[in-house]
């Protein structure tokens, strides 16, 4: 079946809301969003891929793989320029924001701000509500758990769920009441955020669709233990009855990033309960999480597919990621269930790391394109299968890196490469060693050459930028997720080339 994933050859950019160029010290989902879908159209791109647009929070080192809700938007993406342009807040108040910089986010700066001019929109919001804001609590059934649970966590000082009172922490109906009462104006207030989140969204996505671009999301296949999902379906989740807490947790063995593998921590379903009532409530949270991705984005990303097939799970009191196990995971049947109650799904596997023949057989069953990553293609021998001319199948994305790489720069003058790998690099690409052309654009070149149905290049790469640019350091709690791209780094030669090359290999027509 001819899906938006094999119509046609396409490429796009890798670049979070959060790097894209703002005066507000963070990349947004209005003015900067629409912004940069018009350097994608000028550049010839019909795909742009973002991150989790989940909450962050600074416990996590802002990281949106581990927010506090699976399905609402992060307010700090929010666009105060269309909080203005919708009559909410003044033009006063965006007059004289702080220093912000433009090459990092400054996330502790950035809330304060956001959360200043957000407060006041809420003040207008409240005065006079939008008639439409009964459909939008009517339509999303997760916004009552999630904006009680957040009221919440202000009310207990920010304490984790499983450390409130007992009878709040299990959920008990008066419990429910009693608060939902005390803290009416707060709930009112996390309603608010995600209806203003979601209107924008919709603006954004309408523009996208006028201008031919696909929006590429991601899913997080875990969520985080303090988080309204694990808080409001418990039964769900791997945790101990008395305590709230985890009894196995995620991660992966040791691997290209990490010696002692990665203890990621987030509580594991419960794929594997004898409970029929637990199946059936694992399948609809899950039904409702894809209902809800595929309301904002046209592809989705699932981070670690390989969980479906099977999932490392670690002893909640191990301090590492070595001495855990394989467990099973739901497999095709999962998905089966999925798609008969929601429609073909355009899904993208993250099939990297330790990949067995279980879960190639698995993603291939399923029909879901994988990742070809360029930077792990020159580590083996002439049969590596992330070689361009070892793809086994058009129905596949390549990307130079992703955000858990080091840009393709800092890969290639680091010493995880030889000078035989950085002679063999660019042969691929038909250069010297000593051409001065740009290893970044070498790889560009040779993942839009390449038979993959689409390209992918994170912002960095088109940049050629260096690794005190890259996105994330997989096992490295602090200082991810802050890079921001200036606006001045944005220019005509830039897109012209860009598109150039992407007309040269036909993914991209003129007048399309």
């Amino acid at each position: 079946m001819k899906t938006i994933l094999t119509e046609k050859r396409r490429s796009g950019i890798l670049a979070h809301i959060s790097s894209l160029p703002s005066p507000y010290g963070i990349g947004d989902i209005g003015t900067a969003g629409i912004d940069f879908l018009h350097v994608l159209a000028e550049s010839g791109q019909s795909c742009w891929q973002f991150l989790p647009l989940n909450p962050t929070n600074s416990l996590f080192d802002n990281s949106p793989y581990m927010s506090t809700s699976a399905f609402a938007g992060s307010p700090l993406l929010v666009s105060p320029d269309l909080l203005f342009n919708d009559g909410l807040i003044q033009k006063s108040d965006l007059e004289n924001p702080p220093d912000f910089s433009p090459y990092f986010t400054d996330y502790s700066l950035v809330v304060t701000y956001k959360s200043g001019l957000l407060k006041k929109a809420f003040a207008t919001f409240s005065a006079n509500p939008p008639h439409d804001l009964a459909e939008f609590k009517r339509s999303h059934s997760w916004l009552g758990d999630y904006a009680i649970f957040m009221a919440l966590k202000d009310h207990h000082n920010n304490d984790p769920w499983f450390e409130w009172p007992e009878d709040i922490a299990a959920r008990t109906p008066d419990a429910i009441q009693r608060y939902g009462e005390l803290l009416k104006v707060s709930i009112e207030y996390y309603t608010f955020e995600q209806f203003i989140f979601y209107s924008q969204w919709q603006r954004l996505r309408q523009k996208a669709t006028e201008l031919d671009i696909l929006l590429f999301g991601d899913i997080p296949i875990y969520v985080g233990l303090d988080s309204v999902d694990v808080w409001a379906h418990q039964d769900i989740f791997e945790l101990d009855p008395n305590t709230g807490k985890p009894t196995l947790v995620s991660g992966v063995p040791p691997d290209y990033f990490s010696e002692t593998g990665q203890r990621w921590g987030n509580p594991l379903y419960r794929w594997n309960s004898k409970s029929s009532e637990v199946e059936k409530n694992l399948e609809d949270w899950w039904v409702e999480r894809f209902s809800v991705v595929f309301e904002l984005v046209d592809i989705a990303r699932i981070d670690h597919f390989r969980a479906f097939e099977s999932f490392w799970a670690i002893p909640a009191e191990n301090e590492t990621a070595i001495d855990g196990e394989w467990l099973k995971g739901p497999g095709s049947q999962f998905f089966d269930k999925i798609e008969k109650r929601l429609g073909t799904l355009e899904i993208v596997a993250e099939d990297l790391g330790i990949i067995t023949p279980e879960v190639i057989e698995l993603r291939d069953k399923l029909k879901f394109p994988g990742m070809k990553v360029l930077q792990f293609a020159f580590d083996g021998d002439s049969s590596n299968a992330f070689l361009p001319h070892n793809f086994e199948t058009t129905h596949c994305i390549v990307y130079t890196g992703t955000h858990d790489n080091d840009t393709t720069v800092g890969w290639f003058l680091s010493d995880r490469l030889d000078d035989h790998q950085r002679s063999l690099v660019k042969q691929l690409a038909n250069k010297t060693l000593h051409d001065s052309f740009g290893i970044h654009n070498d790889l560009i070149y040779l993942a839009m050459s390449s038979t993959s149905i689409m390209a992918i290049f994170p912002l960095q790469d088109i940049l050629g930028f260096g690794n005190d640019c890259k996105m994330n350091s997989p096992g490295v709690p602090e200082g991810n997720w802050k890079w921001r791209c200036a606006p001045e780094f944005l220019t005509h030669d830039l897109k012209a080339h860009l598109k150039h090359r992407t007309l040269l290999f036909g993914r991209y027509k003129e007048g399309r």
